[in-house]
């Protein structure tokens, strides 16, 4: 068993340190207090990688492709004005 790099005799040193330390009747005390500090301390590291991946997989508004509508009716002006543009060249260079 290897927790943190730390094995079996040396987290059992650290136990009885602890018991002897604060005694039999602090000791659950403390493991309760522990447990929940670990606790919040993985919730909050959850909501943390939780929102780093929606900010990553959040497209940008540059990639988003634009509506049906906006791209037939933009895609007709730039047709209808290249063709008048040519309409007008052709008529200029036949004037001259």
């Amino acid at each position: 068993m290897n927790i943190f790099g730390v094995g079996l005799p040396e987290v059992t040193v650290i136990l009885v340190l602890a018991l002897l330390i604060f005694g039999p009747k602090k000791l659950p005390e403390l493991g309760k207090q522990l447990g929940k500090t670990l606790k919040s301390l993985k919730k909050a590291s959850n909501e943390f990688q939780n929102e780093i991946e929606q900010v990553i997989n959040e497209p940008k508004k540059e990639d988003l492709p634009k509506s049906p509508e906006n791209n037939s009716t933009n895609g007709l002006d730039q047709v209808t004005k290249e063709r008048d543009e040519k309409d007008l060249s052709k008529s200029d260079s036949n004037d001259k």
